[in-house]
């Protein structure tokens, strides 16, 4: 592979949208100014934000800078994971194929459901009395 210079992509997931930038360096993930695992205290949102530098075997060859708005922890982790796999597809084309098996360049389109008229919530229906 070449020498690795700064790439950006851009990640969604639910309402969160993440800006990603990743330069050659020593594995250190920035979000938002702030060390990854500050600013998420999950273990499980941190491993989901590795995945796809573990999918093409570069985690500990890039630093990654990302700011990310809306949404909550789970849908900026998913969105940053989203914008990671694209920027690494910007830098090297040969990385495309295992991140697309991995599911990682699809973007996630599921979100809540909106809230239906004559009813509580988006599926549940109001208590139906016989008598």
């Amino acid at each position: 592979m070449t020498e690795i210079t700064q790439t950006a992509a851009t990640g969604k997931r639910k309402e969160a949208a993440a800006r990603v930038q990743i330069t050659e360096g020593t594995g250190r993930i920035t979000v938002n100014g702030r060390d990854v695992d500050e600013y998420f205290r999950r273990p499980v949102l941190i491993m989901l934000i590795r995945q796809p530098l573990e999918v093409v075997d570069m985690v500990d060859r890039i630093d990654i800078t990302a700011s990310v708005k809306g949404g909550g922890l789970s849908g900026q982790a998913g969105a940053i994971r989203h914008g990671l796999s694209r920027a690494l597809c910007g830098l090297d084309e040969t990385m495309r194929t295992p991140l697309k098996r991995a599911g990682f360049l699809t973007r996630d389109s599921r979100a809540k459901e909106r809230k239906k008229y004559g009813q509580p919530g988006a599926r549940k229906r109001y208590q139906y009395s016989k008598r």
